[in-house]
């Protein structure tokens, strides 16, 4: 999988001083590239307790991206999901470490554990106050003797940092993390696994399925699961964590494992937001990518039970860019839409026969919505199967408010349940055509006419006309030939939806983004999705 990197050897260093340069100064590495990679607090005086982790680089922003005033006072890095040397370590610990002493966040790997415990050996050595600490929040893993330290650790850096800010000492400071560390827990689930830099994805999980437990290295899970929608997912990954919360208020850690995206994580946080599973979450940090996994695309949800003074520390800000902040958990608010928007809804009337025409041509959409969808695929982006279905569902919902036994205000209603309902310019377009159609039915036009004005005001509107690579290709001719009856309509839009497969320059629409290989031999989804309607209604 391709990757912007240069070379596996120096993505990490490369890495690390794209980070300081874009960090206005406030953070500074050791002169020990490749082999020792530290980046600490340009501002630190060792007049207070330091704060230092690190370990394997690809959890980034963790651990260089915490390093400032009120977290950590040094990151000491790793090479992609390696720990560092102790050698590296012990530079971290001699460059920031005065009388008060310091404190290493270690998370509990192998590695880590031996690598900063031996650098510990060796600071105390030289007379320095070190005390270590162990995080070991993942509970995916129950009868493992050893927990993996996760995005809990977060926790420790942030609500010992505050404390070593306000001047407390090292031994007030590490009790503070190790009553976290007794408290959090973390686990965290995946629809794929990560791309380690210069190596093949490995490719274990199974479309349709996502990981549940699995660790910030790509270590498999405890479980694949069948993957339905996000509320179950976050519904299976609370269950797991209640029974290691305790009671009392907590604050949720949302993490992007790295791969999901913003709009994900904002779902994930509205289902977390409203789950029951878990009472007391009043605090959310993120939804934000903390300690990631290179891309895999998952998250993790951490949960600590919290006391006041807790919380007041985790509420502290801090200058990280990447601290996304720890904020209460509130209602959803809103206000009234400004007049003049809000929808007149037309009196509702019953008209079976019309009903049953107008569930039957919702019916043609929702059928067809894969199959639109991968045609769309070939010259935008794959949604016009979806966002016709949606708003057929949506019209659908809503047939027994139309006023279906007159057909001025029926075609009125349908364009404002489309404007509200269908996204995109599809749904303006639609919009326009049965307003214009509303229109000239009340000033006594036939059906066929009504429709034929509402085709002209898009064609004026949008400014698309016959043979420019749109729906209008297979409307126009389908309305021409609807007055000898619908199975010559349906004739004449299929010709008309065939032809565009042919047309290599789209005039209008996000086809005439396409280059002209790509649209050769695709039918333009729009024009194929009124062939299809015209074509269902000639067999019902």
């Amino acid at each position: 999988m391709a990757q912007f990197i240069n070379s596996r050897e120096t993505v990490v260093t490369e890495a690390i001083d794209g980070v300081l340069r874009t960090a206005s100064g406030r953070l500074v590495r050791l002169d020990g590239f490749p082999h020792i990679k530290v980046v600490l607090r340009s501002d630190w005086d060792k007049s207070g307790v330091a704060l230092v982790s690190g370990g394997g680089s690809g959890h980034e922003p963790a651990h260089v991206g915490f390093v400032g005033d009120g977290m950590l006072t040094a990151a000491v890095c790793g090479d992609v999901f390696a720990s560092p040397s102790v050698d590296a370590v012990l530079a971290g610990i001699l460059a920031v470490t005065g009388p008060s002493g310091c404190l290493l966040i270690v998370k509990n790997y192998t590695g880590d554990r031996l690598n900063f415990g031996l650098a510990a050996e060796r600071a105390r050595a030289y007379g320095l106050k070190v005390e270590m600490v162990i995080v070991d929040d993942d509970i995916a893993l129950p009868d493992l003797p050893q927990a993996r330290g996760v995005a809990g650790t977060l926790f420790v850096h942030k609500i010992a940092g505050a404390l070593a800010a306000q001047g407390a000492d090292l031994e007030t400071v590490a009790a503070a993390a190790r009553r976290v560390i007794s408290r959090v827990a973390s686990i965290g689930m995946s629809l794929d696994t990560c791309t380690v830099p210069g190596s093949p994805k490995e490719a274990r999980i199974e479309a349709g399925k996502a990981e549940l437990g699995l660790g910030i290295h790509g270590e498999s899970g405890v479980d694949l699961v069948d993957f339905t929608t996000a509320r179950d997912a976050m519904h299976l990954v609370l269950e797991r964590l209640k029974p290691h919360t305790g009671e009392g208020k907590k604050v949720a850690l949302l993490n992007n494992l790295g791969g999901a995206t913003p709009l994900e994580m904002a779902v994930l946080a509205e289902e977390l937001a409203n789950a029951d599973t878990i009472e007391g979450i009043g605090h959310f940090i993120g939804p934000a990518a903390m300690m990631t996994s290179l891309d895999m695309r998952g998250f993790s949800v951490s949960l600590l039970p919290v006391d006041a003074e807790e919380l007041d520390l985790l509420s502290r800000p801090v200058a990280m860019r990447d601290w996304p902040g720890c904020h209460p958990v509130s209602p959803v608010a809103t206000i009234p839409i400004p007049d003049g928007l809000t929808p007149i809804k037309p009196i509702p009337s019953a008209d079976r026969e019309m009903a049953d025409f107008l569930n039957r041509c919702c019916d043609v959409f929702i059928g067809a919505e894969a199959r639109l969808n991968a045609l769309d695929a070939q010259s935008g982006d794959g949604d016009t199967g979806s966002t016709l279905a949606g708003a057929a569902r949506a019209l659908q919902g809503a047939m027994d408010q139309l006023p279906l036994a007159d057909p001025t205000q029926l075609y009125r209603a349908i364009g404002l349940e489309l404007s509200q309902t269908m996204g995109g310019s599809s749904g303006v377009l639609l919009a326009i055509f049965f307003a214009a159609a509303g229109d000239a039915a009340s000033s006594g036009h036939s059906h066929v006419d009504a429709l034929k004005a509402g085709l002209a005001r898009i064609m004026e509107v949008g400014g698309a006309h016959p043979g420019d690579r749109t729906m209008i290709d297979a409307l126009a001719p389908a309305l021409d030939a609807l007055s000898e009856g619908l199975d010559a309509a349906a004739v004449a839009a299929r010709k008309g939806a065939d032809a565009t497969a042919s047309i290599t320059r789209a005039k209008a629409g996000r086809a005439s983004y396409i280059s002209q290989d790509r649209l050769s031999g695709h039918n333009d989804p729009g024009a194929e999705a009124v062939a299809l309607l015209f074509e269902s209604l000639c067999r019902t």
